[in-house]
C-alpha cells in the first residue's frame, strides 16, 4: 500500500523531497548534524505506516471525488470550498501527525498555520483543484517525521547520558521554542495490538 501512496502523493503533485525539506526546516534549530536524507528517510517510514496510508488515501479520494462534484450536498461545496468551520480534513491528518505520539501536535499546529513550502502551494486553491485534505495530511506527515527524529534524538541522549539539556529533541513552534519528546517507552508485550507493535517498530 506505500507504492499506491506514493502513486497518489505524485498524481496530485505532491514531491517526497518537498514534505523531507519541511521536516528539515522543522528540526534544523535543534541538530546541527541533521540532514536533508535523514528527513526524507523519516517521511518514507511515516508512510510506511498502516495507519498513515488509510489517512492519505482516504483524505485524497475525498479531493478527488470533490473535484468530480462526485460527493453528496451539500458535502461537495464543503469541501470544494475547503469551508472554515469544516475541521475533518485536519481531524483525518492528526491520524498521520499522532503515530509517534502527541509531540508532532505542536509541529502540526505550527505547520497548519505557516503554511511552509509544499503545503502552502497546495493550499493556495488553483482551478478546479481541491486539496482540501491534501495539503493537512501533507502536514501531518512533516509533522509526525520530526516528532520520529525528536524521540530519536532524545533517545540517544538518554542512552549517551546527557539528557535534560532542553534542546535535544525539540519540534517547531510555541514561539520557535524547543520542546523535547518524550523518549521511547520500552517494547510492547507480544499481547499488544498490531497497531502499538507496528507504532513501536520506529
Amino acid at each position: 500500500m506505500k507504492d499506491v501512496v506514493l502513486r497518489l502523493f505524485a498524481e496530485r503533485g505532491v514531491d517526497i523531497e518537498e514534505i523531507g525539506r519541511i521536516v528539515y526546516e522543522l528540526q534544523r534549530p535543534y541538530s546541527d548534524s541533521i540532514s536533508l536524507e535523514q528527513c526524507i528517510e523519516s517521511v518514507l517510514r511515516v508512510i510506511e505506516k498502516r495507519e498513515a496510508q488509510h489517512a492519505i488515501i482516504t483524505g485524497i479520494a475525498l479531493d478527488m471525488l470533490a473535484e468530480q462534484n462526485a460527493l453528496p450536498e451539500p458535502l461537495n461545496s464543503i469541501v470544494r470550498r475547503d469551508e472554515p468551520l469544516y475541521g475533518v480534513d485536519e481531524v483525518l491528518a492528526l491520524a498521520v501527525t499522532n503515530i509517534y505520539g502527541s509531540v508532532g501536535l505542536t509541529s502540526f499546529g505550527y505547520l497548519d498555520k505557516l503554511k511552509l513550502g509544499l503545503i502552502g502551494r497546495l493550499n493556495d486553491k488553483e482551478k478546479g483543484k481541491v486539496n482540501t485534505f491534501l495539503d493537512d495530511l501533507v502536514a501531518g506527515v512533516a509533522a509526525a517525521a520530526a516528532a520520529r527524529i525528536a524521540h530519536q534524538r532524545v533517545g540517544d541522549a538518554v542512552d549517551n547520558g546527557v539528557a535534560g539539556s532542553g534542546s535535544s529533541g525539540g519540534v517547531a513552534g510555541r514561539g520557535g521554542s524547543g520542546r523535547e519528546g518524550a523518549s521511547p517507552s520500552a517494547s510492547p508485550s507480544p499481547s499488544a495490538s498490531p497497531q502499538v507493535r507496528e507504532a513501536a517498530s520506529g
